[in-house]
């Protein structure tokens, strides 16, 4: 047993649906969250800039003493997520849990990946696909406005500027015939609405930070680094940005409750 917290990390709010899913998984374990919002989005910064943030915000929750990190970004998850590992944590990060169930679901052997234009450079969901299944067939499609449409809480699908990005985006991915989706980037189940009133129904839409919680329950289940507790764990939230947009953004579109969320400081912009 280990009751120590479980932290998670993403550049804004897209990680929150980490902590959806560890509350679904895990829900006597306590929660810390960071979300990045000064310095959000991350898809557009170089690989250098990408890999500093991420050691800063691996390193605030390491000094919250955490027992475990959700790298709750396909961002940092694509490109940094080697300079997190074996530094005495689990860490977990979202592509190769999402790549395993994208593979195993797809039934005519074609995925669509979307993401970030950082994430989809650095190509780490394709080469995962790859590697599980050989044969499957894979197209890659960028979609930098997302984030920053998500994090301005245009989420709803009626929306007629993310209506127009969806279509934007991923028309190669519907012209591909895909039957499954990564959605590469923690923001984009709160667009899933839209994404799927364009792709159909039929298609099978991955969630990559349920993946990742779901890969990491079974790693602290094995240790034996669970919490034993049958109350509800905690849930503590810090954002580098406007704590009073991100409580009410993350009310609105996900925890269906107040939230609250302390401003800090974090390396340099």
């Amino acid at each position: 047993m280990d009751q120590r917290p479980i932290g998670v990390f993403d550049s804004g709010l897209g990680g929150l649906t980490a902590v959806v899913q560890l509350r679904r998984v895990l829900p006597f374990e306590d929660i810390v969250y960071l979300g990045d919002t000064g310095r959000v989005p991350y898809g557009g910064r170089s690989p250098e800039t990408i890999a500093r943030y991420a050691q800063e915000d691996f390193q605030f929750l390491r000094e919250k003493d955490v027992k475990a990190v959700v790298v709750a970004c396909g961002t940092v998850s694509s490109i940094a997520l080697p300079l997190l590992q074996n530094r005495g944590i689990p860490v977990q990060g979202v592509v190769e849990a999402a790549a395993r169930y994208a593979a195993s679901v797809t039934e005519n052997g074609r995925v669509g990946i979307s993401g970030t234009e950082a994430a989809i450079r650095a190509g780490a969901y394709l080469r995962a696909l790859r590697q599980l299944r050989p044969e499957v067939q894979a197209v890659s499609a960028a979609c930098p406005r997302f984030v920053p449409l998500v994090e301005n809480g245009q989420t709803d699908p009626a929306d007629p500027e993310l209506a127009a990005a969806v279509a934007e985006y991923l028309e190669p991915v519907r012209d591909f015939g895909a039957d499954t989706v990564i959605l590469g980037c923690t923001h984009y189940p709160l667009i899933e609405a839209a994404i799927r009133n364009y792709l159909g129904e039929g298609v099978h839409l991955v969630d990559v930070a349920a993946r990742a919680v779901d890969a990491l329950a079974e790693t602290l289940q094995s240790s034996g680094a669970l919490h034993e507790r049958t109350r509800p764990g905690s849930f503590r939230c810090y954002v580098t940005g406007d704590a009073e947009r991100f409580r009410q953004q993350a009310a609105r579109f996900l925890c269906g409750g107040p939230v609250e969320a302390e401003t800090v400081m974090i390396g340099e912009e």
